[in-house]
């Protein structure tokens, strides 16, 4: 399974520290400001990938995403480095082309961005808990301060403190992102580290009838933000995944590989509810697409 899921640990941020001449302006991660912070809730998602052309047409395509240039990004790449993702109108991510970074070294993949409210006090936290910091609080202009962290377990996450704000929660709209988990080997470890970095509480469902509490949902103020689960593939390190809500994933990975892309897991139920499957950009970075809400395929907006 490692041969067809890269998730490597290197990080939007990570990566361009080491460069001295680079100075970064990026667009605030809401249009129009919130001044409201959502500690704890999934707020940004980075897509790294070194074929950006290819992965933009496949987003575009399969789920009508719209691409633009954004921010200042002197002595880095040119002005197609960095690019905004829309969906609606409304912005959901962004997309790095690595090649401007890491030239022939393949290290595509999305990276989840957490946000936090203190983010000096939540980065000081991170080695006191068993985490590493991989790069720290780094200015990106407008859109605030980011920190690219690994928890103990493995897993790569970003945390984010939004200079104008959170975005406001809302349901999740079709060919949207739905969802976030936390796959890993060890989730009492994973747990207890965002528990006291982030200040999640969490709540345990049992969902296999062999294993005891084994889908948690993470909360804050009694609001569900992530889920964590036993990693389902013994060779592949820890790994944050997104999940985009669809109709029917079936009549998206029959289109997968059309665009360059590879069906990871072919369309399947999940015992936790919906329909899920996970598929892989021609990059080779993952995702997850579901349908929602989860006892059915139907559409509710």
């Amino acid at each position: 399974m490692s041969s067809r899921i890269r998730f490597l640990c290197v990080g939007l941020i990570a990566s361009l520290a080491g460069c001295a001449s680079v100075n970064l302006d990026l667009p605030p991660i809401t249009d129009a400001p919130t001044n409201v912070h959502h500690n704890g809730k999934i707020v940004w998602r980075d897509l790294l990938t070194h074929t950006p052309v290819e992965s933009r047409r496949f987003y575009e395509e399969l789920f009508g995403w719209e691409f633009e240039r954004a921010g200042t990004m002197l002595g880095f790449g040119g002005p197609d480095s960095y690019l905004l993702i829309r969906h609606e109108g409304r912005l959901i991510g962004g997309m790095l082309d690595t090649n401007s970074i890491r030239p022939g070294e393949d290290i595509s993949q999305w990276i989840t961005g957490i946000s936090v409210a203190d983010l000096d006090a939540a980065v000081a936290r991170v080695k006191a808990e068993g985490g590493k910091v991989n790069s720290p609080p780094t200015s990106l202009g407008s859109r605030g301060r980011i920190a690219v962290i690994e928890d103990p377990t493995g897993a790569l996450v970003t945390m984010i403190e939004a200079s104008g704000g959170d975005p406001v929660d809302s349901e999740p709209v079709r060919n949207g992102w739905l969802w976030d988990e936390l796959w890993t080997h060890d989730m009492g470890k994973a747990t207890s580290f965002y528990q006291n970095v982030v200040g999640f509480e969490y709540t345990d469902h049992d969902i296999d009838d062999d294993v005891d509490d084994d889908y948690r949902v993470l909360t804050i103020a009694d609001t569900p933000r992530a889920g964590v689960l036993p990693m389902p593939f013994e060779d592949v390190r820890p790994v944050w995944v997104n999940y985009v809500r669809v109709e029917d994933p079936g009549a998206i990975t029959s289109r997968v590989a059309g665009l360059g892309g590879k069906v990871l897991v072919e369309p399947q139920e999940r015992r936790i509810g919906g329909v899920v499957a996970l598929i892989a950009d021609p990059s080779g970075a993952g995702v997850a697409v579901q349908t929602w809400p989860l006892n059915s395929g139907e559409d509710n907006d």
